[in-house]
């Protein structure tokens, strides 16, 4: 198994955080569970070999490209055979500045991206399965971004949340949405609508994803940390609150997580 990362041009920057492939070759009748855990970025998914299979309706991959939304909680992949995927992790609020619609109706989803852009698709499925390496893909992709660009006629709301998504990012999560909603000068219930719109999920289950995300990444930088210096610094209540949040999104124990998954964070890294 190979990852290759990548970043976007300068002119994407703004808007896609990476993007990355993994190649898979496994004899056809192996198999493996990989566990998906919200990572609060949205993903375009492109798949160029076989596709692995979920058991969950909303998760389906059904097509090669799919854009996967905002994550409520985690799902497992059954994957078998050769892999072949190409990805694009956009920042929390980048997809909107690419897909015109508001990004609330992917929650907890895999969509294919036909449904969204239509035949231009096809196009781009057919360059990247000719493309000889990671490189080329890359560039085509950016190509592809590049015409998928529009301006947002809402650029205030757009830097509205960006500048929302920078205090998230800085406090790692700890702050209320009270202080969220007066920072963003708008009422606490204007201020959830459009956070929903931009981000594609509520900022409490967001808040929540990115105090998860930072406590894979405190372990991913000392693996020694006891859990609940982990919790406390993380700004959980007590252990058992941290527990409880990572059985929800993870699927169980922060211990049995750390031991079974080598910490990695998605958001942070």
């Amino acid at each position: 198994m190979s990852f290759s990362f990548a970043n976007p041009s300068h002119q994407l920057s703004p808007y896609v955080k990476q993007y990355w492939a993994l190649e898979s070759s496994a004899h056809h009748k192996s198999e493996h569970i990989q566990r998906m855990v919200p990572n609060g970025l949205m993903e375009l998914m492109i798949y160029l070999g076989n596709r692995p299979e979920t058991l969950d309706k909303n998760k389906g991959l059904t097509e090669n490209t799919l854009i996967s939304g905002q994550q409520k909680r985690y799902y497992d992949l059954k994957v078998s055979g050769n892999i072949s995927l190409f990805s694009i992790s956009f920042l929390p609020y980048g997809a909107m500045m690419f897909f015109d619609i508001p990004l609330n109706e992917l929650y907890d989803k895999n969509i294919p991206l036909k449904y969204i852009i239509g035949n231009r698709i096809i196009h781009l499925e057919e360059k990247l399965f000719e493309a000889a390496s990671f490189k080329e893909k890359t560039k085509i992709v950016d190509t592809f971004l590049k015409k998928q660009l529009h301006k947002n006629s809402k650029e205030y709301e757009l830097q509205r949340i960006y500048k929302t998504v920078y205090e998230i990012n800085k406090t790692r999560g700890l702050l209320n949405i009270e202080t969220l909603a007066e920072k963003a000068c708008l009422s606490r219930k204007q201020f959830e609508r459009t956070f929903l719109d931009y981000i594609g999920s509520s900022p409490k289950q967001f808040l929540k994803i990115v105090r998860f995300q930072n406590a894979i990444f405190q372990k991913q930088k000392n693996h020694n940390m006891p859990l609940t210096e982990l919790a406390h610094l993380c700004g959980y209540f007590d252990q058992a609150h941290m527990i409880n949040e990572f059985k929800t999104l993870a699927g169980m124990t922060p211990r049995k997580y750390f031991t079974d998954c080598e910490p990695f964070s998605d958001y942070f890294q």
